[in-house]
C-alpha cells in the first residue's frame, strides 16, 4: 500500500527534520544579506519568522525530551538555551528596528553568527546523542511534536521563553498576538 503524503511527513526523524530546518535557515540568512536595501523586508520577515517558530518547537519538544533522555542533558539543554536566549534577544531588537535600521547589516552578521554556532552546538551536543539514545519511533514521535508546536509558535521572537512550560503557558498567546500584528503590518503596507 502506498502512504499518503501526510503519513509520510508523519514519518520524519525529527533529527532530520531539524538539520533541514537549520539549512533553510542559512539560505534566508543568503537571502537578505544579498537582497538590496530597500527589498531586504521581506526576506527578513520570513528569516524571524522562521527562527521563532523553529526555536519555540525545539523548546518545547526537543529540549526537554533530551534532558530525560541523554546523558548531561540537563547541561547540554541549558547551554542551548542560553544560546537561544542571547539569539533572540539581538532578534528581538532587529525586529522592532526593522531592516532600514542604521546597524541593521552589523547585527544580522552577529546574529547569522550566533544563530550558526548554536546550531552547530546542537547538531554536535543534542542532535548526536539524541540519534544514539533514541529509536526511530521516537523521533517520527518528536517530528509530529515539532511540527505541531510549529503551526502553534509564535511568529516573532519572544525572550525569556527559553522553556516548554512558558511556551506552552504564553506561547498560544504571544502566537495569536504575533499572527494580528504581522495581518495589521501587511494591511497597512509594512512588512511584519
Amino acid at each position: 500500500m502506498t502512504k499518503t503524503a501526510p503519513e509520510k511527513m508523519a514519518e520524519t526523524d525529527v533529527i532530520d527534520l531539524l538539520v533541514a530546518q537549520h539549512g533553510v535557515i542559512r539560505d534566508l540568512f543568503d537571502e537578505v544579506e544579498q537582497a538590496p536595501a530597500g527589498q531586504r523586508g521581506e526576506a527578513f520577515t520570513r528569516l524571524v519568522r522562521m527562527l521563532a517558530v523553529h526555536e519555540t518547537a525545539e523548546e518545547e519538544i526537543v529540549h526537554p525530551y533530551a534532558r530525560g533522555k541523554i546523558d548531561g542533558g540537563d547541561g547540554v539543554v541549558e547551554d542551548r538555551l542560553a544560546e537561544e536566549n542571547q539569539a533572540k534577544q539581538l532578534l528581538s531588537l532587529m525586529d522592532e528596528a526593522g531592516p532600514d535600521a542604521p546597524d541593521f547589516m552589523e547585527n544580522l552578521l552577529m546574529l547569522r553568527g550566533a544563530v550558526e554556532a548554536h546550531a552547530r552546538a546542537e547538531e554536535r551536543y543534542e542532535f548526536n546523542k539524541l540519534i544514539a539514545q533514541t529509536t526511530e519511533a521516537e523521533r517520527r514521535s518528536m517530528a509530529a511534536g515539532v511540527k505541531a508546536a510549529e503551526a502553534m509558535a509564535p511568529t516573532h521572537p519572544h525572550p525569556g521563553t527559553e522553556s516548554a512550560t512558558k511556551n506552552v503557558l504564553m506561547g498560544t498567546p504571544m502566537a495569536m498576538m504575533d499572527r494580528v500584528r504581522d495581518v495589521i503590518r501587511r494591511t497597512m503596507g509594512k512588512n511584519p
